[in-house]
């Protein structure tokens, strides 16, 4: 084996090594993500349901802003 085609496989398992890094720190994140959205989205119902209860009749967050 030539030694140009040693370093060029040696350039490919490390760039297939850095893909595969990538992809599960992606993955990894998504997982975050669907997590952060989901109390996000609870988060935002609390709040509208207590502006509702507090005697609003839009929750605010509902609200067009003044400019609009």
């Amino acid at each position: 084996m030539t030694e140009h085609r040693q370093n060029l496989e040696e350039r490919i398992a490390h760039l297939i090594r850095v893909v595969d890094d990538l992809s599960d720190i992606v993955a990894a994140q998504q997982r975050q993500l669907e997590v952060m959205e989901r109390r996000l989205a609870m988060v935002m119902q609390r709040e509208a349901q207590r502006e509702v209860a507090e005697g609003g009749t839009v929750p605010l967050a509902d609200q067009r802003p003044p400019h609009w």
